[in-house]
Parts: structure tokens; sequence; C-alpha cells
């Protein structure tokens, strides 16, 4: 399995890819975020590991860019900074997870291992959520093992959302994945289905309102 390594310190660079390859997988360095832009554009790689302070353009302007173009692989960012504000705007921004330096070999293999199973469950339609089953391909959803019944279009909200737990879903994408083909919805009726959904979630998971962004599905916490 191949991840990208982005990180201008070659010391750190070093650690992290030895940690990595010691683990089994495939890395490609690289020390800026232009040059991970032109990796991803030539090849796909299974995960990012980005540290937020690169020379040019930093880490979260690269995240910017990447989730702006569509691209959804999964993204650990990595910095010397790690306050609440931090890690707040990384996510919002799109990170997966978001690990503060100086920090340990094997927790950094084991959370890319994690990415990479959450991942792998998206790509096959079963996701775990902590409280939540979800299989997005046979369309049951469990809430602490009690069957939950969703309407097509909480399914099309709920496939949208959960897909990109933790990441900010425009506005524009869940119209558009709620709405009929035929057929646009209001801002006001795409409410009116988060709504319902959450109520059917209950404290199992949380789906936030972004004013003038979108909406975030956020796992609750393990008791």
């Amino acid at each position: 399995m191949r991840l990208l390594v982005v990180e201008d310190d070659d010391i750190v660079a070093d650690a992290i890819s030895g940690s990595l390859a010691a683990a089994q997988f495939s890395v490609h360095r690289v020390r800026s975020a232009e040059a991970a832009r032109a990796a991803l554009d030539a090849e796909d790689f299974a995960l990012a590991v980005v540290d937020v302070g690169l020379p040019g353009a930093d880490g979260l302007t690269l995240l910017r860019r990447l989730r702006g173009s569509g691209k959804s692989l999964p993204a650990l960012i990595l910095t010397a900074r790690c306050t609440l504000d931090d890690k707040v705007k990384a996510l919002d921004l799109g990170a997966d997870d978001f690990l503060g330096k100086p920090f340990e070999p094997a927790e950094l293999v084991a959370r890319c291992r994690a990415l990479l199973r959450r991942s792998r469950g998206a790509l096959d339609g079963i996701i775990h959520l902590n409280r939540l089953h979800v299989d997005l391909v046979g369309r049951r959803l469990q809430v602490d093992e009690a069957e939950v019944v969703l309407t097509a279009r909480e399914w099309a909200l709920l496939d949208c959302l959960v897909r990109r737990v933790g990441q900010i879903v425009p506005k524009e994408r869940v119209q558009q994945a709620v709405a009929q083909p035929d057929q646009d919805l209001t801002a006001n009726a795409v409410e009116a289905h988060i709504s319902r959904l959450r109520a059917k979630l209950g404290d199992a998971a949380v789906i936030r309102s972004l004013r003038g962004l979108g909406y975030r599905l956020e796992e609750a916490k393990a008791p």
C-alpha cells in the first residue's frame, strides 16, 4: 500500500518513512505542497501524511486545495502546534486526523492503519462509528445494535455524510445528494431532512450545521 509523506525536514521525514516502511507500507516522499500536488496528479495513494509547516504553501493550504479539487484520500496532519484551534481548523479543512509533534512512531503507524481501515470500510460500504453500524450497500443502519429505518432521502443524506466523517460537506453537495433528478430542494427542505436524520441517530452521532459552509457528521465519543 502506497502512502505519500509531505515533510520538508529530512530528519523527521526519514523517521516517518522508516516507521511506515517497517510496517510494510510503501512510501513516496516530497518536500513541498507543489511537489505533493504533482505526485497526487501522477499516482494514486492510499493516504497522505502532511506536515503543516512546509515551504511555500503550507500543509493546510495543500489540504484545502486537495479537498476543493475533489480528492478524498485520507489525510493525517502533523504539526508542532497542537492547540484546539489548530485541530479545529485542520478538521474543518478536511483533515481525517491530527498528530502533534513530537510523536511516537508507533502512534503514527497506528493512526495511519486506523485511517486506512475506515477508508476501506467506506469503499466496501460497511462503516463502523462506535455506536453506529452502517451498511451502505444493504441499506441497513444499526444504532446500538438496534435496527433503524430510514427513508430514501435520509439514506442519501447519510451516505453523503458518513463517507466523509469529520469533514465539512458543502451545502451544494448535500442538496444534490438528497434531491431527485428532476427536482431541486430548497435549503429549508434539506434542513428538514437533516433534522429527521438527527432524531433517528439520537446521541449516537452528531450532524453539525456550519453556517455558510455545509454539514459535518461526527461520531459520538465512546462511553
